[in-house]
């Protein structure tokens, strides 16, 4: 009877909240409701946010990150989960605590750093807590190029270093990666694989010229969980949430004075 109950997918989103409804938590469950899976969220950060920015972010209770966890997992069976915004070094190192304590299926780390209007999401002293305890319980990791760049040393002058990248993030300990290539200048926008048996894959898209992408890199590590959740592999997942993330970019709608959101109502 409970294998019944829990049958249907089941995923969980560990990040802060978008007031915007842009980003964030908010943007997640969105998109996990669009790929048809049962969304749930770890709720790290609360923000005071619209497409211009963010003017005000809290970090809840570590015992109340505790709490969330353990009420998941006495009732949900979740397939997989992802990481957004976390802040700070405590909560990081919060967050990869449960993730040991708990099953959670396979583990996706988005290392949001910077919002997309500028504000920072994760204090200086805390990317050496997701470089040493998160990033080792990692199945995928999804950086922008200036988050991949933060966690490597390592300055990107063109694509063709993108697999240096991937591989220094290998080394750190993550089984696989996923370089989002959006901050380049190229009008090709070319995302960079690398899986733990020594395979790559390379998925590109038409650059579409916009400042509406607020959420774009929440809802693409969003949507691979998702993917995943409903039981296809790691290429494929990806190659899905790429066409989708570049439909919610693509088919635009108009929300918002700056950065405007997705649609992911995209089909």
């Amino acid at each position: 009877m409970t294998e019944k109950i829990n049958s249907f997918p089941q995923v969980l989103t560990i990040a802060g909240t978008d007031s915007g409804g842009g980003a964030g938590i908010m943007a997640d469950l969105k998109t996990f409701q669009m790929q048809k899976v049962f969304g749930t969220a770890v709720v790290v950060a609360v923000t005071a946010q619209n497409t211009l920015g963010v003017q005000k972010s809290f970090l809840l209770p570590l015992e109340m990150i505790d709490a969330q966890f353990a009420s998941l997992a006495e009732d949900f069976h979740i397939r997989a989960c992802k990481t957004g915004m976390l802040g700070d070094a405590a909560h990081v190192h919060q967050v990869a605590l449960n993730l040991q304590k708990y099953d959670f299926g396979p583990i996706t780390i988005d290392p949001v750093m910077v919002a997309k209007g500028g504000a920072p999401l994760l204090s200086q002293d805390a990317v050496a807590t997701v470089k040493n305890e998160l990033l080792p319980l990692a199945d995928l990791i999804t950086p922008n190029l200036p988050e991949a760049e933060t966690l490597t040393g390592i300055k990107v002058q063109d694509q063709s270093q993108y697999p240096k990248l991937a591989h220094k993030l290998q080394d750190i300990g993550v089984k696989n990666v996923l370089i989002k290539g959006g901050h380049a200048s190229s009008e090709q926008v070319k995302d960079y694989a690398l899986f733990a048996d020594g395979s790559d894959l390379w998925v590109s898209s038409s650059r579409i010229h916009t400042e509406r992408t607020h959420g774009t890199g929440d809802t693409l590590a969003a949507a691979i969980t998702a993917q995943l959740a409903l039981g296809q592999s790691l290429p494929s997942a990806i190659k899905i949430a790429k066409k989708y993330v570049t439909k919610t970019i693509k088919e635009t709608i108009q929300v918002g004075h700056g950065h405007g959101p997705l649609n992911h109502w995209a089909q």
